[in-house]
């Protein structure tokens, strides 16, 4: 469900964005996971003071603690005998045509990283590593994070929440609304139609008819008794 969002200036992008989002939110006892692009300084900062706690993508923005975090996981796997401080769990997943296994590494034995004080409450990194296999193939994909908690269960639960964010809400809005070929951008147009789309989704996702979403989505279009159950579903009487 999405509990609220915020317009980026026409010349700027989301790292502005993330921190008056972040203000918007009550967070205390929250884990907040942000992409590559919120890896911030002074967005892990902002979490923290929040009273939350963060796992943070990180990509090539931040070189050189790239490299670090990267190296480091890579010796791990070469030499497992050296680094015995590391958790490690995994995890299986069947359905939709697709097997997606991963394995998840996290340790708190990170001292020798050069800018650790520099980020707020960081406590430990991680690594995912994935293996999903289709129709289309297999498809490998390693991730590492920085991350506040140092709780391999917590640390996972995390990471497979945010992707599940991205799959059903990012792909919803981008499959089934065409989201991203939207053009409407004219003044406040295309921030008042994102509101829109996000209570449409969270209504049709709320309505319990056992069919697809996009099917829910259609039928709102040519049935006008479905369309009044759906939105009369979620109200009190």
């Amino acid at each position: 469900m999405v509990l609220g969002q915020v317009r980026t200036d026409e010349k700027s992008n989301e790292i502005t964005a993330i921190p008056e989002l972040l203000e918007l939110l009550e967070l205390t006892g929250c884990i907040v996971t942000i992409d590559a692009m919120g890896c911030q300084k002074e967005i892990a900062k902002n979490i923290m003071q929040a009273h939350a706690d963060y796992v943070l993508a990180l990509k090539e923005n931040h070189p050189t603690v790239y490299d670090e975090v990267k190296v480091y996981f890579e010796s791990a796997l070469n030499e497992p005998h050296f680094y015995g401080d590391i958790q490690k769990a995994k995890t299986l997943e069947k359905g939709h045509g697709r097997i997606e296994k991963r394995v998840y590494y996290l340790t708190d034995e990170i001292g020798w990283m050069e800018d650790k004080a520099q980020w707020s409450g960081l406590k430990a990194i991680g690594m995912v590593c994935s293996r999903v296999e289709k129709a289309d193939g297999i498809h490998e994909q390693t991730r590492f994070f920085l991350s506040s908690v140092d709780d391999m269960a917590l640390f996972s639960e995390a990471v497979r929440s945010h992707w599940g964010i991205e799959n059903s809400l990012h792909w919803c809005l981008d499959v089934v609304f065409n989201e991203d070929k939207s053009r409407t951008h004219v003044d406040n147009s295309g921030e008042n139609f994102a509101v829109i789309r996000h209570i449409a989704l969270n209504l049709l996702k709320a309505y319990p008819a056992k069919m697809s979403f996009a099917r829910k989505r259609r039928k709102c279009e040519y049935d006008a008794d479905f369309v009044a159950n759906v939105l009369f579903s979620q109200i009190a009487l």
